[in-house]
């Protein structure tokens, strides 16, 4: 039996997880299934379609599910081939003929619960939050990985010298390779120690509380707290402009 390759999954991990969270956005669902005018919450084909054109519009949707789910068995979890554990039983019997089919499937609808699951699990986030994810998350993630990876494929076809220093599990580790190595794991350090210390300030830092707030401050109806008091409106004031009141009766004719 030829060897079978390794699983990308374990090698390429961070740019599996990026991949799963985009497929969920990707297809629309939770918690990414964001509405993003007022007219799609009431209207649209939620509405406008019934029977099997609004069924259409769904079967597309699942397509489309199926489709990320083949690419990422494909791409990350081996495609055909069954798992390592499995494959090395009777000399790779189970990873020969009709097997490939069985084991495709089985990670296609691995995804498939995913999706399923993520639904029943996870709240809708805010179109705010899916915007800070991606823009401020995933994007600078994904660039200073693949920046990473050439670095490291370079490495490995000697552009930075060819001494190698050690060879675990049958590779040769460069010393360009190394260094590469220790910058990351550096860099992840204090990533993670400016993260502790701002999160460790913003606790020290207590938030002091109004005694009496105004529930309209920030535009919109805010209940108080326990403790605090509602600001009572001021007298004299009217709820409504009279020019308002003007143009709302000269609109009505």
């Amino acid at each position: 039996m030829p060897r079978a390759a390794p699983w990308f999954v374990i090698s390429a991990i961070p740019s599996f997880l990026v991949y799963v969270v985009t497929m969920v956005g990707e297809t629309n669902r939770l918690p990414f299934d964001l509405a993003e005018g007022e007219g799609e919450i009431v209207g649209g084909f939620h509405t406008e379609y019934g029977s099997m054109r609004f069924a259409m519009f769904f079967l597309a949707e699942y397509i489309n599910m199926f489709t990320v789910s083949a690419l990422a068995t494909t791409m990350f979890l081996g495609g055909w081939q069954a798992p390592p554990f499995i494959a090395a039983i009777g000399d790779g019997m189970l990873n020969a003929g009709w097997w490939g089919l069985l084991w495709f499937t089985i990670k296609v609808w691995s995804f498939m619960f995913f999706f399923v699951w993520l639904r029943g699990s996870l709240p809708r986030v805010r179109y705010d939050q899916f915007m800070r994810l991606g823009w401020k998350l995933l994007i600078p993630l994904t660039l200073a990985w693949v920046v990473l990876v050439a670095f490291m494929r370079a490495a490995a076809l000697g552009w930075f010298g060819t001494s190698t220093v050690i060879s675990p599990f049958g590779r040769g580790l460069s010393a360009a390779s190394l260094v590469l190595i220790g910058l990351v794991l550096v860099g992840l350090f204090a990533i993670g120690f400016l993260l502790d210390r701002t999160s460790s300030s913003h606790a020290a830092a207590p938030v002091e509380q109004p005694d009496e707030i105004d529930p309209f401050a920030g535009g919109f109806p805010v209940p108080p707290l326990p403790g605090q008091t509602l600001r009572e409106p001021e007298r004299g004031i009217p709820a409504v402009a009279a020019s308002t009141l003007t143009a709302k009766e000269e609109s009505r004719g």
